[in-house]
């Protein structure tokens, strides 16, 4: 398991660990085509999938691995005269 897909993973909420060991065919497939795209082309092409398998492989609170924090929406303020 290449590290970049590992963290690519956790960003995306997916127990790696649980993914290999259940699903290695699938697991060994993405990482091949991440390591040969950009990962923003990679969600783009498995966006459907990664669903799934993000369900399929939830990353557990307890890992203490927790997603990078979201950006929070900005909105303007209105200055009333």
């Amino acid at each position: 398991m290449s590290e970049e897909f590992v963290t690519y993973l956790t960003k995306k909420r997916i127990d790696a660990e649980v993914f290999f060991r259940e699903e290695p065919h699938v697991a060994a497939e993405w990482e091949r085509l991440f390591m040969q795209m950009h990962p923003d082309s990679f969600t783009a092409q498995k966006l459907f999938l990664i669903n799934g398998i993000r369900r399929q492989f939830p990353l557990s609170e307890e890992s203490g691995e927790k997603p990078a924090a979201t950006k929070k929406s900005i909105t303007p303020k209105i200055k009333r005269s």
